[in-house]
């Protein structure tokens, strides 16, 4: 079978080696660029691992395509306007297109796409430019005119397309932008973004990514607290049923998408490479028989309090869950479900006498 993953990229030799195991399945990877300021999605208030790190561990994996992330929902206007600020990043950009470590970059911010071309030509021509799965692409349309939209810029036109979360409960809506998009543009791959385990719909996204990149430009991180005290944890705390409403990919059904889509997208990297390792080897195995809560990202926090027994899922549970139009007053198929499949864990203290020094 073709490579069929894209995954996280961390510059740790142990987690390194393994993806080297993983060779087979490997599309590609994502990966954080070594600036002191976070230009992604992420939070990131320690310090980076050095540029050099990052290229001796990418050229260990050659035959996966590499993709920078410069996908922060938005950058300071200094940094957008003063293009001189921007040749630091250009410059480490440069460097790992030199030593053959880079093929692309996923961006959400089309100022920061348009400066970042406006600055260095010769760089993004030699660029993919990839729409961010933030981007919210969920139609033939919006693909259509993003793929306008990076062509004018002069970046290469994106290898892949990372879909909208969304389509993952769409299957009908995902099947008919798969048939017209491999028809109209044949070489165009289709990505899903597979153990996010973000909420339905999520009303907080938006405003959740914008506080992000306030945390990475002003370095004080105040998400955890609005999310347990005003947003998705407090609901999720409410009323854990609604886990079950994410738009996450099981293991198990990796096929079934497979129809559809070119590629599944894996993410977790603040996590760490033991969850990375274990969530690589579930989907690898298309099978999973411990807590679901393992392999979702967002929703990790839950994973030592509360058991979701993933092997009680049924067959069907993705066709099942298409089906649902979100109207939890009409209907309590998850709320059952839930409790069939799901208890709660005792508390317990993590041993931390082994880090202690």
């Amino acid at each position: 079978m073709k490579p069929f993953l894209n995954v996280p990229f961390l510059p740790e030799d142990r987690y390194v080696e393994f993806l080297g195991q993983c060779a087979a399945d490997l599309d590609s990877v994502h990966f954080s660029l070594a600036r002191s300021q976070s230009l992604d999605s992420r939070i990131r208030l320690e310090p980076a691992s050095a540029l050099q790190t990052t290229i001796d561990g990418l050229a260990r994996l050659p035959g996966a395509k590499k993709y920078a992330l410069l996908n922060s929902r938005f950058y300071t206007p200094e940094l957008l306007l003063e293009h001189r600020l921007l040749r630091p990043i250009l410059d480490e950009l440069a460097h790992c297109l030199d030593r053959g470590v880079l093929d692309g970059i996923v961006y959400c911010d089309h100022y920061f796409l348009q400066a970042l071309a406006d600055e260095a030509p010769d760089i993004a021509a030699r660029l993919e430019a990839v729409p961010s799965a933030n981007v919210l692409l969920d139609s033939v349309h919006k693909i259509e005119a993003q793929l306008t939209y990076i062509e004018a810029t002069g970046f290469r036109q994106p290898g892949k397309i990372i879909l909208d979360r969304s389509l993952n409960r769409n299957l009908d809506q995902l099947a008919s932008i798969s048939l017209t998009l491999h028809r109209q543009i044949p070489g165009l791959k289709l990505e899903l973004l597979a153990n996010e385990g973000c909420l339905s719909y999520c009303p907080y996204k938006l405003s959740h990514d914008a506080y992000i990149a306030l945390a990475n430009v002003d370095g004080r991180d105040r998400t955890h607290h609005l999310n347990c005290d005003i947003g998705c944890m407090r609901l999720l705390d409410e009323q854990p049923h609604r886990l079950l409403q994410s738009p996450f990919i099981r293991p198990e059904d990796v096929d079934l998408y497979l129809y559809h889509a070119d590629t599944i997208k894996l993410c977790g990297r603040t996590l760490g490479p033991d969850f990375l390792i274990n969530a690589i080897s579930a989907y690898r195995a298309r099978r999973y028989d411990g807590n679901l809560l393992d392999l979702l990202d967002a929703m990790s926090w839950l994973a030592d309090r509360l058991y979701v027994d993933n092997r009680l899922l049924s067959f069907d549970f993705a066709n099942m869950l298409s089906q649902c139009d979100n109207r939890c007053d009409r209907c309590d198929f998850c709320r059952e479900l839930f409790d069939s499949i799901a208890h709660p864990l005792p508390l317990g203290i993590k041993d931390l006498r082994t880090t202690a020094d």
